[in-house]
């Protein structure tokens, strides 16, 4: 009885892998020294592959249903062990299953700011996070680039080299889309398309199969957010130079305001500066309710006809110079609308 239990031993005759949690991708039959009997029963299971392989070289793969295992159902194992068709024995192979289910959820990021070119401001650093999902397309190839001889291979195992080939083909994925780069953070979709377009062959060269990537977050760096902030603004007075300058000027009243209120200038510079700003604002004020207003050609060219009741300071004026340069410098403002401006600042002091 002893001799026959041992016997059995050293058989197999049903082979199989239940999965017992979730981020496996590969997984080793226990074989130790024992052998599979011929005729043996090869469950594989929905979304399951199984791959023999003899003495390290890859042999008969098979996707789901149930085999029972002769040389007609292992032919390749039959030609490289040299089988005859008539071949009973027990034999020895290692076997591998894989599970093809999608891998969900993955998070892919930059850990640090990435450093892109873009044709309108160089090269510029951004941020980006998203998620993506795959599955293992190709069970020979994973095995003979990935996996190989591992008793367990996981999603763990592999996570760091699908990170990094996303974070490779980002700048590519940003030059193929044809988003321009402020409009990055608006576009995430066709941002997603273009980097998946780019990721889906280099996955493939691993036998992994890409099914999907999301885009959720763009952060752009604060220099072009600013910009950006203000290519909004001047979305809202329809893209007239004349009156987003108007918008600029009369939203840093508050600011200007405050601050020479709460300068270190002493009291009498902190009333001339709170002077300075109260004046300063009458002015703009005037300026953009003019420019604003439906009638604002009517009433320009009755104020031109009444006397001048007040000079601008040479305080004022300096200030909104400075604030015309700064716009002139981020490329808001051309040199031939600066000068322009510039000049009619300079009149007022007359």
């Amino acid at each position: 009885m002893a001799l026959m239990d041992f016997i059995k031993k050293q058989f197999i005759d049903i082979i199989q892998w239940t999965e017992t949690g979730d981020g496996t991708l590969a997984w080793r039959f226990p074989m130790a020294e024992m052998e599979i009997q011929n005729g043996a029963s090869l469950t594989v299971r929905e979304s399951q592959v199984a791959v023999f392989v003899n003495e390290g070289q890859v042999a008969d793969v098979f996707g789901p249903g149930m085999y029972k295992l002769t040389t007609q159902t292992l032919p390749v194992l039959t030609y490289l062990k040299n089988w005859d068709k008539l071949f009973e024995s027990p034999f020895k192979s290692d076997v591998y299953f894989f599970s093809t289910r999608q891998q969900v959820d993955q998070k892919w990021g930059t850990p640090q700011p990435i450093t892109i070119r873009d044709k309108d401001f160089g090269a510029v650093r951004l941020r980006a996070f998203g998620n993506y999902s795959f599955r293992i397309g190709d069970a020979k190839l994973f095995h003979t680039e990935i996996s190989g001889t591992r008793d367990i291979y996981s999603v763990a195992d592999l996570d760091g080299q699908l990170r990094g080939l996303v974070l490779q083909n980002i700048s590519n994925a940003i030059a193929s889309s044809g988003v321009p780069f402020l409009d990055l953070a608006a576009n995430q979709i066709q941002f997603a398309q273009a980097l998946a377009a780019q990721l889906v062959p280099e996955f493939e060269k691993i036998g992994i199969k890409l099914e999907n990537i999301t885009v959720q977050n763009v952060s752009l760096p604060e220099e072009l957010q600013k910009i950006l902030d203000q290519k909004i603004g001047m979305g809202m007075v329809g893209n007239d130079m004349g009156k987003f300058m108007q918008y600029q000027t009369a939203q840093a009243i508050p600011k200007f305001a405050e601050g020479a209120a709460n300068g270190g200038g002493g009291i009498a510079g902190d009333a001339m500066g709170l002077g300075a700003g109260v004046a300063l604002g009458q002015v703009l004020a005037q300026n953009l309710a003019q420019g604003l207003s439906p009638n604002a050609a009517a009433q320009a060219a009755a104020t031109q006809q009444q006397p001048a009741v007040a000079v601008v300071s040479p305080n004022d004026v300096m200030t909104t110079l400075e604030k015309l340069g700064e716009l002139k410098t981020k490329g808001i403002l051309t040199q031939e609308e600066f000068d322009a401006k510039k000049a009619e600042l300079l009149k007022k002091l007359v």
